[in-house]
């Protein structure tokens, strides 16, 4: 049975398309044969003349061709005052094909932290949006009831970009007929039930509080960096770029970017702080119990660890 996919792009830098087109096992053409997913069109893959594109959207719209997974890359573009018209697409404003597809869709996908929360443009002259949240707050273009054909919610796959494993994942199960658990900002939590923190080779630095405050060692950076591992869910760690790597594993602080409130109003390499004690802490810890630990487990570092060697 064939699965038909349009995959828009709105607002946004097109890096969900070239993460996808990083994935290798499988890569894209045998994960789509595989899945028996007809790609309808894609902006950087697909070849269709203007009116040929122009009749498979009206199609679309109108029901006429079945639309059975609608992928939106990118944030939703609402400016200016409220038009619509800073992302047009022959003189209709791109929010209103947005929504008109996803009303037919069986299953919608916002893809990336832009079309998931809005991201870069919220507030902003373009006056982005996500398609079901703006930031925290549910509603976004389509509204916080919206449901697909299949009476799902959008299914929130967040990160900038979005790992290929997480769409190929989501996919899978979607045409496997399972429907995907998930947490409160409509995101899977098989991905994203987990924080970055989870899996990060600089662990045991962190629970001693081994702090690193200029880039190129292997100290924990939590404390002084900016590091947003314990804070932010997502499968950096467990799902590692290029089979191999990611932000924390190459030295880099987790920048948070699966989070509705990316990216933040303040510098990405530097821990907000009030006496040494970051303001933001790990999910569930108690403020207080969290300051004695740390004074406690720094104390009780041992010295390989202060001496950053990993060998024991």
């Amino acid at each position: 049975m064939t699965t038909r996919l349009y995959w828009m792009q709105s607002g946004g830098c097109g890096g969900d398309t070239m993460a996808f087109l990083g994935a290798a096992q499988p890569d894209v053409p045998t994960l789509l044969r595989t899945l028996g997913i007809e790609l309808l069109w894609h902006p950087s893959l697909s070849n269709l003349s203007p009116p040929q594109h122009a009749a498979l959207l009206e199609s679309l719209q109108e029901g006429e061709t079945p639309l059975d997974v609608l992928v939106v890359e990118g944030a939703v573009v609402r400016g200016p005052g409220g038009t619509g018209m800073f992302d047009a697409r022959g003189g209709r404003p791109r929010r209103d094909v947005v929504a008109a597809l996803a009303r037919r869709a069986h299953f919608v996908v916002a893809l990336g932290t832009c079309a998931s929360f809005g991201g870069f443009g919220v507030g902003g002259e373009i006056d982005a949006t996500g398609l079901q949240f703006t930031r925290f707050d549910p509603g976004g273009l389509l509204g916080a009831d919206f449901r697909s054909g299949a009476g799902l919610p959008v299914l929130n796959l967040a990160g900038c970009p979005c790992h290929h494993e997480v769409l190929g994942g989501v996919l899978a199960a979607l045409l496997a007929g399972i429907e995907p658990r998930l947490d409160e900002f409509q995101r899977p939590l098989e991905w994203y039930g987990m924080t970055v923190h989870q899996g990060c080779t600089r662990n045991e630095y962190h629970e001693y509080r081994v702090e690193e405050e200029a880039f190129g060692d292997k100290g924990c950076l939590f404390f002084h960096m900016g590091c947003h591992g314990p804070l932010a869910s997502g499968p950096c760690n467990k799902s590692l770029w290029n089979g191999r790597s990611s932000k924390t594993r190459a030295g880099v602080p987790c920048f948070g970017c699966t989070g509705p409130d990316f990216p933040p109003a303040y510098p990405f390499f530097y821990t907000r702080n009030i006496e040494g004690i970051p303001l933001a802490l790990p999910k569930g810890v108690n403020r207080a119990h969290y300051m004695a630990y740390k004074v406690m487990a720094a104390a009780a570092a041992p010295q390989r660890l202060k001496n950053r060697d990993t060998e024991v």
